[in-house]
């Protein structure tokens, strides 16, 4: 009996020690991507909400030249929107709707692409350029007001953290956090009562939505 027992404590050992150590698993070489994407952004801004397009064009493993053009109202930070009994919305001494419309070109550079998996891929991107600004007089109703619209110009661009996600080939999916940053040359923009701003700054999260090719 004792020695069946000890036969049977031994024998698990014995396979253990008969087993062969396996090779490492190679490593999983990385996604190569399309070159080139274009697409869509949608903003949700301090402003209110925005729409744009881009286009980006991969320049090596880790850097991607893009271009990209948006448009969203900005506003004087210094602005309070009441709404009154009737679902209306004021804003007390407003004069003008101020629409941004930037045209930036930049540098999008990818964080970590050794470390972390290609289904989620953040970047910085920094981007200058262009920006027409148009202002609209705030006391006449909001498509009709773009009758009298105002141009003013402006030099500025955006600073950003975000990711592209997934490892789709044809299509591209990302969230973008940017900083903008615009100096308007001449007076200013006026939105408020004799309150013009030169240069002013807002946070949008960006939506990226598009294909690759």
């Amino acid at each position: 009996m004792k020695v069946i027992i000890t036969i049977l404590l031994l024998l698990p050992f014995g396979f253990i020690s008969a087993q062969k150590i396996g090779e490492m698993a190679p490593e999983k070489a990385p996604e190569v991507f399309p070159d080139n994407a274009w697409g869509m952004d949608i903003m949700f801004g301090e402003g209110g909400f925005g729409l744009g397009t881009f286009y980006r064009r991969q320049l090596s493993g880790t850097f991607t030249g893009f271009v990209d053009f948006s448009m969203s109202e900005t506003k004087d930070e210094r602005e309070v929107t009441y709404i009154d009994y009737f679902g209306n919305t004021y804003s007390p001494n407003k004069v003008n709707r101020a629409f941004q419309l930037p045209v930036t070109f930049g540098i999008q550079y990818r964080l970590f692409p050794e470390s972390l998996m290609d289904n989620f891929r953040p970047y910085i991107n920094l981007g200058v350029g262009p920006t027409l600004i148009l202002t609209t007089p705030y006391d006449t109703e909001f498509f009709t007001a773009f009758k009298f619209a105002h141009a003013n110009y402006a030099v500025g661009g955006y600073i950003g953290f975000g990711t592209n996600i997934g490892t789709s080939k044809s299509n591209l999916v990302g969230l973008n956090v940017r900083y903008y940053y615009s100096y308007v040359f001449g007076p200013g923009i006026e939105n408020l009562q004799d309150n013009f701003r030169k240069q002013f700054g807002q946070l949008a999260i960006t939506l990226n939505i598009g294909i690759q090719y």
